[in-house]
């Protein structure tokens, strides 16, 4: 290297330092307003149920992300809003008197805004497909919504489980 190869780079050394501490920081994000999303998602998830109540398998996987996946503890995954759909199809073709109510609605969301995580009790009534009873089924629920490209939050996964029966036994004598 030529010295005038080597004060060429070192000035360009020299000059590019000061552009480097010129940078600006990036502005800080503003602050996610939690209580405005943890109250849209407690308003998705109460049309939801209002969706299965109208018996409206379109309308019920509108509320999940394309590639959401449903668990249920009787039956295989449902991956994607098209399978979901599907599914609660044949759920509505097996019980059409299926009937939800919710109760104890949380949403816990994060502090960053994206995402939100919901969660309640949910009693089902219906006519059993097998016995022509009727039945009541407890269930727990907990779905993980994130906020999409046009604003709206979607569910991505959702589990739906059996509750078990509460404690009906008589406690045990002490000794």
């Amino acid at each position: 290297m030529t010295r005038l190869q080597f004060a060429g780079a070192a000035v360009a050394v020299l000059m590019a330092a000061p552009l480097g501490a010129c940078q600006k920081a990036e502005p800080a994000k503003p602050a996610a307003d939690t209580a405005k999303i943890a109250d849209a998602v407690k308003a998705d998830a109460a049309q939801r149920v209002a969706d299965v109540n109208a018996h409206d398998p379109a309308k019920y996987a509108s509320h999940f992300a394309a590639d959401a996946v449903a668990m249920r503890s009787d039956r295989a995954n449902a991956v994607g809003a098209a399978a979901i759909q599907a599914d609660f199809t044949r759920t509505m073709a097996a019980t059409p008197d299926l009937h939800v109510v919710l109760s104890d609605p949380t949403v816990e969301v994060a502090a960053s805004g994206d995402l939100a995580v919901f969660r309640a009790t949910s009693v089902a009534n219906m006519t059993d497909p097998i016995t022509h009873k009727s039945v009541t089924v407890t269930r727990n629920s907990i779905a993980e919504y994130k906020p999409q490209a046009d604003g709206s939050w979607k569910i991505v996964w959702s589990v739906l489980s059996d509750a078990a029966p509460p404690d009906t036994a008589p406690p045990a004598p002490k000794a």
